[in-house]
């Protein structure tokens, strides 16, 4: 259910790190993102961890050569589903334009009185 009209940012807002492991230092272990999703009124957002293992022989990239899309490509290719997360936030969004629960007046309570003045 991905809309055209909602633009999505995928971030990542934490790494944690094995501080030394046999491949190098701060080998990344999971990834903290989050996915946010805003059209011109409305936004939702999703959050998650993926995690990572420990493999002896990756090709290791440095902690301070790490961009924002390499560690996005590990998450999608460790579970995390991109598009399922972003017909989520699809989703949200039009469930705050079109609520499928509402929550009206009691029909016991009686409406509100304005101090409104009656033109004669």
């Amino acid at each position: 259910m991905t809309d055209t009209t909602i633009t999505y940012d995928w971030q990542v807002s934490r790494l944690d790190c094995l501080p030394m492991a046999p491949e190098g230092a701060d080998y990344v272990v999971t990834a903290h993102w989050r996915l946010v999703g805003t059209d011109a009124e409305f936004s939702g957002s999703v959050y998650g961890t993926c995690g990572f293992p420990v493999v002896q022989g990756e090709a290791f990239i440095p902690y301070a050569d790490l961009t924002l899309d390499t560690v996005l490509g590990w998450c999608y290719a460790n579970g995390v589903d991109k598009a399922s997360a972003e017909a989520a936030v699809a989703q949200q969004i039009a469930d705050a334009k079109n609520p499928p629960i509402v929550s009206p007046a009691l029909p016991w309570q009686a409406a509100p009185v304005t101090d409104t003045p009656v033109e004669a």
